[in-house]
């Protein structure tokens, strides 16, 4: 595996009364996609310009494979930055953009060229060798950002919101050549990133940050099946999230059975986790839209940790591949619970569920989970 292993380990950094970073560590391994994500001012851009050596903490420390860098200027750490903005040269051409780093360490024309003809062809810009940066769209002018960054050979690749600039969907096509470029040169990657289905999507493991702090650090599927607050839950995706109470725990297969009083509902609900929570404990109850079924009929099922309301239909979305339904429960509380519904057939007269139908919202135990609900 190429690449070094990054830690970070209490780093904080202030700007006058503004905490930006507050005693943040993470680990990074050794060749590892990993994103830093959250919404802007969280600390994330900051954190990734300390690694890089264009910002310092007032404490703490940053470590390339157990090497303390922090004494090192940007030149002499073994990473490169691609930066939102490509930063190229506007009077160079694609292949002196690229040959630019070899061209400052005086580096011999025949390796030069060798080089740059190696990682055109890694970013599929073989067609545009000769063009300048006014002559190429955005997404090839972030690609020939990302070969200059790597013809170097660094060990950590730090890309800062790489993509933010461009439309949705060559932001999406650049994003997978992005994690195939991963594949091929195999170093670590720190991505910083807002967009949370940027980062679900090509990550190892993805770092939640919010106001300074790491809140949680994970693989994709433990950030969205499992986190572990209310901010990660409503921050990864969407989710009904409500405040609520432990009423009951007990043991359950290899988990625990709780009930919990929700408020919002105006009723308790059944959830299984595997920490078992003192009776009395606040906490959060989230489910997910796409978890919670939905029908115009009560739902028939012998599982009886099955949460069920009843309720109608206060606006349907229309998406194509699924529908959105925002449901008022019928009781005192008129929560709305919003729920996705994929298309997985042919709909001749369209959804058969429409706006001001009544309709039942089910889930069992184990499509919630909870979580602490951090402003309390």
């Amino acid at each position: 595996m190429k690449g070094v292993e990054v830690n970070v380990q209490r780093v904080s950094r202030s700007y006058g009364d503004f905490k930006a970073l507050d005693d943040v560590s993470v680990t990074i391994k050794k060749g590892e996609f990993f994103s830093l994500l959250g919404p802007s001012g969280c600390g994330k851009t900051t954190l990734l310009r300390i690694i890089a050596g264009f910002d310092f903490p007032d404490s703490g420390s940053v470590e390339f494979d157990s090497k303390n860098i922090l004494p090192l200027p940007p030149d002499k750490r073994q990473s490169n930055t691609v930066f939102q903005t490509y930063a190229l040269f506007p009077h160079l051409t694609v292949y002196e953009n690229i040959a630019f780093p070899l061209r400052l360490r005086h580096v011999d024309k025949e390796t030069i060229d060798k080089k740059v003809l190696e990682y055109v062809r890694l970013v599929q810009l073989e067609d545009h060798i000769y063009k300048k940066p006014s002559m190429l769209s955005g997404g090839q002018k972030q690609r020939v950002a990302i070969a200059r960054a790597l013809i170097n050979e660094p060990s950590v690749l730090l890309l800062d919101e790489p993509l933010s600039a461009l439309d949705a969907k060559l932001r999406q096509n650049l994003l997978i050549e992005l994690d195939q470029i991963h594949d091929k040169v195999g170093i670590t990657f720190i991505y910083v990133t807002h967009d949370q289905s940027e980062a679900l999507s090509v990550s190892d493991r993805i770092a939640v940050m919010n106001k300074g702090k790491v809140l949680q650090i994970g693989t994709p599927y433990e950030i969205y099946e499992a986190p572990s607050t209310r901010f990660v839950a409503q921050f990864i995706g969407e989710t009904n999230s409500f405040p609520c109470t432990i009423l009951s725990c007990e043991p359950y297969e290899e988990e625990y059975l709780m009930r919990v009083q929700v408020p919002a509902l105006n009723g308790e609900v059944s959830v299984t986790d595997y920490k078992a929570q003192p009776v009395g404990t606040q906490m959060d109850f989230t489910v997910r839209p796409e978890k919670v079924r939905i029908s115009s009929n009560p739902p028939r099922s012998t599982v009886k940790e099955l949460n069920t309301f009843k309720g109608i239909v206060e606006e349907p979305v229309y998406s194509g591949f699924q529908s959105k339904f925002y449901v008022k429960l019928d009781n005192e509380s008129s929560t709305l619970v919003k729920v996705f519904k994929q298309h997985t057939a042919f709909l001749e007269d369209g959804p058969d569920i429409e706006w001001k139908d009544t309709v039942y919202v089910s889930w069992t135990a184990s499509d919630g989970y909870l979580v602490k609900d951090t402003a309390r």
